[in-house]
C-alpha cells in the first residue's frame, strides 16, 4: 500500500524571477494528510491561496501560471515536478514575489531543497489516477500525446529543433520510474532560441533571465556589431561566442539528450496539477506548456467519465421483469412494480407502477371517480423496499422480506388511471436485520404519498 508523503521541516531558497528580475523567495511547508498542493502570495495582504491544479492555470506563455480571483503565481512547473518527482502528496508553498525564482532553470534547487527539508511518511493512503483505457492527443502541428494503462507512471518523451538548426537533431528519452527523477530528470536545464529570448527582452519581458540560466540554441550568425548588440540588451559582462555544436558559447550539457528531459520534467510538473499522480505510460512528441495542459484536462475528463460510468454501473445495476418476479412473492393482481429504473443495493431505489383503467381495484372504487387507494400506494413503497433490500442473486433465493409497521404515512395528491407512479425508497436504518427505510411516491414532480416502513429480513420457508 503506497502512503502519502508530505516535508519535515519549513525550508526557503531564493533566487530572481525571470518575468519581473525580482529577488523572489519561495517556502515549503508540511502540510495534513489529503490537503495536496497549494500555493500562497504571502507578499499580499490576506496572503490569497491558490491550490495547484489544472482549473487554475490561468497562462502558458514561456512557462505555466496558476491564478485565483485576480492574483497569479508565475513559473511553477519546475517545483511542480520536483514535488512529483519527490512523490510529496502534501505541501503549502509560499511565495514573496508574483512568481517562482527561475535558479539555473532545471528543478534541481528545488529537488535539493526539498531533500534537505526531508520527506515525511503519513498515515493516509496515497489516490493515484488510474488510466484504464488509451487516450490519445494530436494536434496540426506534429505535437501528439497519447497514454496507455500501466501499474506505474512511465514515460516516453521526443523533440525535433532540426528544422530551426539542423546541428540539434531529434532527441528521444525515457522514464521508467520516478525513482530516476532526482538524478536524470531534475537537472536538465529549460532552453531557448536566442532570435526568441532576444525578442523578448526587446518587449520588455524577461527582465530576469540572463544567457547563464537557459541553455541557449543559436538560430541567427553572430556578427562583433551582433554581439556588442546582445551584451548591452542583456547586460551580460560574460564571453558570446558561436556554438560548433549549436548551442550559444558552445554550452556543455548535462546529459547529451538534456532538451529532451528537460521537456519531459516540464511534462511531470504540468501533470502534477491533476492533484493526483498518473497510473500509465505517457508516449508525446513536441510538447509545450499548452499542449501539456490540453492534455492535462483530457485525462481529467476521461478518468471523470470513466468514474460516473463506473458508478452508474454500480447503482444502476440491470433488473429484469424476471429478477422482480423471482425477488417478489407476488403475482397479479397484487405486484405492483412495473420497472426499476435506480437501484443501490441495499440503499436506495427508484422504481415505477403504471396506473391503468385496467387495474382491477378501479372497478370498485370509486368508479365514477376513480382513485388508486391509498394503501396500495404503501403497499407499492413496501414492494420497492423488498427489491432494493434483497437485490442479488444470493438473497432473493433464500431470504424474504416481512413488514412490522408503518408510521408517518401521508395522502398528498390523488392518482389516477393513466398516471406514471414514482416510488422512491430510501434506507434509514440497518440494524440485525431489521430495516427502516423511508418511501415516497410522485406523480410528476408532486409528492402523492409518503411514510416511513419496518421490515425483517427472515429465510424462506
Amino acid at each position: 500500500m503506497a502512503l502519502q508523503h508530505t516535508i519535515k521541516k519549513v525550508a526557503s531558497l531564493s533566487g530572481i524571477g525571470l518575468h519581473t528580475g525580482d529577488e523572489a523567495k519561495v517556502t515549503i511547508n508540511p502540510a495534513p494528510e489529503n490537503y495536496g498542493i497549494t500555493f500562497v502570495r504571502t507578499d499580499l495582504n490576506d496572503s490569497p491561496v491558490i491550490e495547484a491544479d489544472i482549473d487554475n492555470v490561468v497562462e502558458l506563455e514561456r512557462g505555466t501560471t496558476i491564478g485565483k480571483d485576480g492574483v497569479s503565481i508565475k513559473t511553477i512547473e519546475h517545483l511542480m515536478a520536483a514535488l512529483a518527482g519527490l512523490e510529496i502528496d502534501n505541501c503549502l508553498v509560499e511565495v514573496e514575489a508574483p512568481e517562482l525564482p527561475l535558479m539555473d532553470g532545471s528543478a534541481l534547487p528545488f529537488v535539493q531543497l526539498i531533500q534537505n527539508a526531508g520527506i515525511q511518511e503519513q498515515p493516509a493512503q496515497r489516490e493515484f489516477l488510474k488510466i484504464e483505457k488509451p487516450i490519445l492527443l494530436y494536434q496540426d502541428n506534429d505535437t501528439g500525446y497519447s497514454i496507455f494503462p500501466m501499474d506505474q507512471f512511465h514515460i516516453t518523451l521526443m523533440i525535433d529543433y532540426s528544422q530551426k538548426n539542423p546541428m540539434l537533431s531529434s532527441q528521444h528519452t525515457t522514464m521508467f520510474s520516478l525513482d530516476d527523477f532526482a538524478k536524470e530528470f531534475a537537472p536538465a536545464r529549460t532552453f531557448c532560441f536566442l532570435s526568441e529570448i532576444e525578442m523578448l527582452r526587446e518587449k520588455g519581458l524577461i527582465r530576469g533571465g540572463t544567457l547563464d540560466s537557459a541553455v541557449v540554441m543559436q538560430d541567427v550568425d553572430l556578427t562583433q556589431e551582433h554581439i556588442e548588440y546582445i551584451r548591452k540588451l542583456f547586460e551580460y559582462s560574460g564571453p558570446i561566442e558561436p556554438g560548433k555544436n549549436g548551442f550559444l558559447n558552445n554550452a556543455k550539457l548535462r546529459f547529451y539528450n538534456e532538451l529532451c528531459r528537460h521537456k519531459a520534467l516540464d511534462l511531470i510538473g504540468d501533470l502534477y496539477l491533476l492533484g493526483k499522480p498518473i497510473l500509465g505510460h505517457v508516449l508525446a512528441a513536441r510538447t509545450s506548456h499548452a499542449s501539456n495542459h490540453m492534455m492535462a484536462k483530457k485525462i481529467r475528463e476521461k478518468i471523470s467519465k470513466h468514474e460516473k460510468q463506473k458508478a452508474k454501473e454500480q447503482i444502476e445495476p440491470q433488473v429484469s421483469y424476471q429478477d422482480i418476479l423471482e425477488i417478489l412473492p407476488h403475482r397479479y393482481p397484487f405486484l405492483l412494480i412495473d420497472n426499476v429504473i435506480e437501484i443501490e443495493p441495499g440503499k436506495k431505489i427508484i422504481a415505477t407502477k403504471n396506473v391503468s383503467f385496467n387495474d382491477p381495484f378501479f372497478q370498485g372504487h370509486f368508479p365514477g371517480d376513480p382513485v388508486m387507494p391509498g394503501v396500495l400506494q404503501i403497499e407499492s413503497m413496501a414492494q420497492a423496499g423488498g427489491i432494493m433490500g434483497l437485490f442479488s442473486q444470493k438473497m432473493s433465493k433464500d431470504k424474504a422480506i416481512a413488514f412490522l409497521g408503518i408510521d408517518k404515512a401521508r395522502f398528498r395528491e390523488m392518482v389516477r388511471p393513466g398516471d406514471q407512479l414514482r416510488i422512491e425508497c430510501e434506507l434509514l436504518q440497518n440494524r440485525r436485520g431489521t430495516i427502516r427505510f423511508a418511501g415516497k411516491c410522485f406523480v410528476g414532480d408532486k409528492i402523492a404519498s409518503e411514510a416511513e416502513l419496518f421490515a425483517m429480513l427472515t429465510a424462506k420457508k
